[in-house]
């Protein structure tokens, strides 16, 4: 197997891992709740590993179709190096959705009114900084699939149509957080993977098809 279809292949892998975390995603009011805490917070935990792990899998996969469609202008591996920044910020904004909120609630559920008032401002704080670090994502995701995209209109290899939704695609993300209007709850942000997971799938598909 070349490396397009093996690029292909881990495209289209890390696409699904990401759409599972979501679909599975519990929100913070599950957390909240005592009577099925255990349950839910071992859920989070799950659903974020897979999200971490998918993360290094994708990047195998943007790594081929950089290669795939760089050119004289270099838009491909710039492309490349911003998702690498991307990369890097979901795996924070997972970690802290996954691991440090269900550990603080975890204690917050167990301590007097005191403890829950100054665990409360800590958990606004990891809220902020998960947000953060998905805004830095989504952004910058975004710009890479924009840099891909470019690439592919301007006829290296792959459907003019990807490059075509892919530029539509982040441009439309990029403007919402920019804008505040793009909210990034489960909702928000699932819905920003989804449009992501048709992208990535969708040229995993091609890659393979020209491996």
């Amino acid at each position: 197997m070349n490396d397009s279809r093996l690029g292909g292949t881990a495209l289209i892998l890390g696409a699904v891992g990401t759409m599972v975390t979501m679909a599975a995603h519990p929100t913070g009011h599950d957390l909240a709740s005592a009577e099925h805490f255990e349950r839910v917070a071992f859920l989070a935990k799950a659903v974020h590993a897979l999200a971490i792990a998918s993360v290094p899998i994708t990047f195998l996969g943007v790594l081929a179709l950089a290669r795939r469609l760089d050119g004289p202008d270099r838009s491909a591996i710039a492309g490349l190096v911003v998702f690498g920044f991307a990369a890097v910020s979901v795996v924070a904004a997972a970690v802290v959705s996954g691991f440090v909120t269900p550990e603080l609630m975890r204690r917050h559920l167990d301590v007097d009114a005191a403890e829950k008032l100054q665990l409360h401002h800590v958990l606004d704080l990891a809220h902020e900084l998960n947000q953060a670090f998905a805004r830095v994502y989504v952004v910058a995701s975004s710009v890479a699939i924009g840099l891909w995209s470019v690439a592919i209109l301007r006829g290296r290899g792959l459907a003019k149509g990807l490059g075509g939704y892919g530029l539509v695609l982040g441009a439309a993300a990029t403007v919402g957080i920019l804008s505040g209007h793009l909210r990034l709850d489960v909702h928000g942000f699932g819905a920003v993977v989804l449009g992501q997971a048709v992208w990535w799938i969708t040229a995993g598909v091609l890659l393979r098809r020209a491996g």
